[in-house]
């Protein structure tokens, strides 16, 4: 990795002398009730923050304005709310209790809006303490680490103290700024704030897990705050030119880029560039990003407007949720009434990636809170909960028991997957709310306890000669719909072969269909092969059994679309299920197959264990024992 050449002034001390003064005496020059805005993240600038909070007694109804800051923030204390007004865009741990208090202040905000406050004169701002590099040979320091709303609160502050320090890295992009609009200078060498790489539990891997296999070669993703989003990136190894377009990084990015991940190839716009607007990380990732020509840092105007982020083919969008009802609302920034974070970039990334070619915009949850007590998907959102994203704008909704897709779903369609996707523990309760609420029909009572997920080591794949790729999954609560169509495109000589008889006035009953759907995954398997779809998956082919517990031998049935058959589909998929009944520890299938159906008898003569079979009339009876 090849840093690039940047020329520090050593003599800037004093050829701007004039400029420099300690922090003490930098923040005498702030007046009460004035408006002062503090650097975002780990580029909070601490000394300063420190002297201006010990002049609290001389600056009563001094409003103190930021995005989200992870350093302290003395200033957010009980003793001193008669002094200092917090008023945040983020609600970060450091501020969170005040603000729940009542003794500070959140504006809910699009992060791509804040910007337009500053330049507008909406909410003027009378100073901004800030942090950078020292000045290079033309005068230009690096905002370094936090460059986002930053530059805007400089641009339209009246007086801007900035913390210099050599500890900053020097990052490029849109992050320089001459020294002589810096009013104050206040050199400092402290430490950065370090914020080290969250830990990630079971749920949080499991989640993660189902995220990356949304996500397709050269993909280009924004990671939102949060555990889920960064525990992503450890399983994303095995993918290709991957792009990066966010609001926020960590130290997790770097192996990532030292394994040729990312690359940036396939960007629309920068290509090559690691996009985004500050960081949260440790010392490590400081050294990584410094000087280093691959990283572009830029202002939240544009790495967060939706117009530019679905200008990027394949963006994907990772955010997550506090609580989402059985219609798809996501509450993000509160628990009940208690405002617990923010708006944040969300709904700017999520609309943006859901615009863009081949984008896809997640919302991921663990499914419970408070140690398992608590179910996350509900069926009304809690009490003064707030709407972050509504149910219009949701596309995909992850868990640690799966993926729903609502996009374009309606409530009922909405409702049985996320319901689906909810803790098991929560599923008939959330079933029997969801009929009262009438989001579900009264029919769907006799559901209850039948609503399972297929275990995902039921997964497989099989690449055809053309290329084309089949993914073979469990069958799906949700996957009515699809089977219905699946059905009702079969050529009534497909029918006839997979029911032996003609279908009466050419109807499918619904509850014939339900059958295959609502299953427990052990005695009855339905699995389906699907031509992948980020709008939902087309079945081109179907593959059940049913165990007859009597005799440990399961009777097993295929059905393949007309336009796949003769591809070796059947042929897949007899020997997966085989794989599948085996682990279940079920001795041998049955199988009844027309004398017409030569196809489904070449199947199954030609299978990989010891095979019988007897004609009678015009069925031949197959049975086939595992060795």
């Amino acid at each position: 990795m090849s840093k690039s050449p940047i020329k520090f002034d050593p003599n800037w001390k004093e050829k701007y002398a004039a400029q420099i003064q300690t922090a003490e005496e930098a923040v005498r020059r702030i007046r009460p009730g004035q408006r002062v805005f503090v650097g975002t993240g780990c580029a909070e600038p601490l000394t300063l923050v420190r002297a201006l909070t010990a002049r609290a007694a001389q600056l009563p109804d001094t409003e103190i304005v930021h995005l989200l800051t992870f350093g302290e923030a003395p200033y957010a204390h009980r003793e001193l709310a008669r002094y200092f007004r917090v008023n945040s865009f983020f609600i970060a741990e450091n501020v969170r209790n005040i603000i729940q208090e009542g003794l500070g202040d959140y504006t809910p905000i699009h992060l791509s809006d804040i910007p337009r406050l500053f330049h507008s004169g909406q909410l003027p701002l009378d100073a901004a303490l800030i942090q950078v590099t020292p000045p290079d040979e033309n005068g230009m320091c690096s905002l370094g680490i936090s460059v986002d709303i930053v530059k805007s609160a400089i641009e339209n502050a009246s007086l801007v103290i900035a913390q210099v320090n050599p500890n900053m890295p020097w990052t490029h992009g849109d992050s320089l700024v001459d020294i002589l609009k810096l009013d104050v200078l206040v050199p400092c060498e402290d430490p950065l704030v370090e914020v080290p790489p969250a830990e990630v539990t079971d749920v949080t891997r499991q989640i993660a897990e189902y995220i990356a296999a949304l996500i397709d070669d050269g993909s280009t993703l924004e990671l939102g705050i949060g555990r889920i989003p960064h525990a992503l990136l450890a399983f994303l190894g095995h993918k290709r030119d991957l792009g990066i377009h966010t609001e926020m990084i960590t130290d997790d990015i770097i192996p990532l880029i030292e394994s040729g991940v990312i690359t940036g190839k396939r960007k629309t716009l920068d290509r090559g560039k690691i996009v985004t607007s500050f960081c949260l990380g440790t010392r490590k990732l400081y050294d990584y990003i410094d000087r280093n020509p691959i990283f572009s840092f830029q202002p939240t105007e544009y790495v967060n407007d939706p117009h530019i982020i679905s200008q990027q083919h394949k963006m994907v969008a990772v955010n997550v949720a506090l609580e989402v009802d059985l219609t798809g609302q996501v509450c993000a920034d509160s628990l009940g009434s208690k405002f617990f974070s923010g708006v944040g970039g969300q709904v700017d990334f999520n609309r943006g990636a859901a615009k863009a070619p081949g984008g896809k915009a997640i919302i991921a949850l663990p499914s419970t809170a408070k140690n398992g007590t608590v179910s996350r998907i509900v069926t009304r959102l809690s009490p003064g909960a707030g709407v972050v994203t509504t149910r219009a704008g949701v596309n995909y909704v992850v868990t640690e028991y799966g993926v729903a897709y609502l996009h374009g779903k309606s409530v009922s369609e909405r409702a049985l997957a996320l319901i689906s996707i909810a803790h098991p523990k929560f599923r008939a309760q959330l079933l029997r709310e969801a009929i009262e609420a009438k989001y579900l029909s009264a029919e769907m009572a006799d559901k209850e306890g039948k609503i399972i997920i297929g275990p995902k080591e039921l997964r497989t794949t099989m690449l055809l000669s053309d290329g084309t790729l089949i993914n073979f999954r469990p069958i799906h609560p949700t996957d009515v719909p699809r089977m219905r169509e699946h059905f009702y495109s079969l050529s009534q000589q497909s029918i006839y072969f997979r029911f032996m008889q003609a279908v009466k006035d050419g109807i499918i009953p619904r509850r014939q269909i339900e059958d295959f759907v609502y299953i427990d995954h052990r005695n009855d398997v339905c699995i389906v092969g699907v031509l992948p779809d980020p709008a939902g998956d087309q079945i081109i082919a179907i593959g059940s059994y049913y165990l007859n517990p009597k005799t440990n031998r399961a009777e097993v049935a295929f059905t393949v679309h007309d336009d796949w058959q003769r591809r070796g589909i059947g042929t897949f998929l007899l020997k997966h299920l085989m794989r599948i009944a085996r682990r279940n520890g079920i001795s041998g299938f049955t199988a009844e197959v027309l004398v017409e159906n030569k196809a489904m008898q070449a199947v199954f003569n030609k299978a990989e264990c010891k095979v019988s079979s007897r004609l009678v009339g015009n069925v031949y009876h197959y049975e086939l024992e595992f060795t």
